[in-house]
């Protein structure tokens, strides 16, 4: 049986300070919350970070690719990798609980439900609004401020908002 690894002190510092780095399209969630960090390796002043874009065409890849490259060649780290896998392909069901709290803060509506069930498929009636909590909702266009959201409008209070779409 092969051993265990245990973290290292600049394992788990690489671990933090990329889990740290913010999403450029929506900046109030970490790369961690979006659930896009996949794995942290880090050996001496070498750190290897592995993500999954949302979707493979995904712009904010390159931005996201530098952000971590700044964030740990500032911790020290000499020599920085980052690398991308598409599969298996993102979910948001690999969103953090906390990440979908903060949308709904900053007022995108969040996933609901999960995109991989087994069993009965849960159907989505309404999203509620994240500024006055109506389910008095519609949707305006199916593509929102980008591709993994879209535009909806609350009947109540009027406000356009944005809804991340669960897949």
């Amino acid at each position: 049986m092969a051993p265990t690894a245990v973290p290292t002190d600049r394992a788990a510092l690489a671990r933090r300070v990329a889990a740290s780095v913010t999403d450029p399209e929506v900046p109030v969630l970490t790369i961690e919350d979006l659930g896009i960090l996949r794995a942290v390796e880090a050996e001496g002043d070498r750190v290897v970070v592995t993500i999954t874009p949302t979707y493979s065409g995904c712009p904010a890849v390159d931005t996201i690719r530098d952000d971590l490259l700044l964030a740990l060649s500032a911790a020290g780290f000499a020599e920085v990798e980052v690398r991308l896998t598409l599969a298996p392909a993102w979910t948001t069901d690999w969103m953090t609980d906390a990440g979908k709290r903060k949308l709904e803060e900053f007022g995108i509506a969040p996933p609901t439900g999960r995109a991989r069930v087994s069993g009965a498929i849960s159907v989505r009636l309404r999203v509620r609004c994240p500024r006055c909590g109506s389910l008095d909702t519609r949707e305006v266009a199916h593509f929102g401020s980008t591709s993994c959201k879209a535009l909806f409008e609350c009947l109540s209070c009027l406000e356009p908002f944005d809804h991340f779409k669960v897949h």
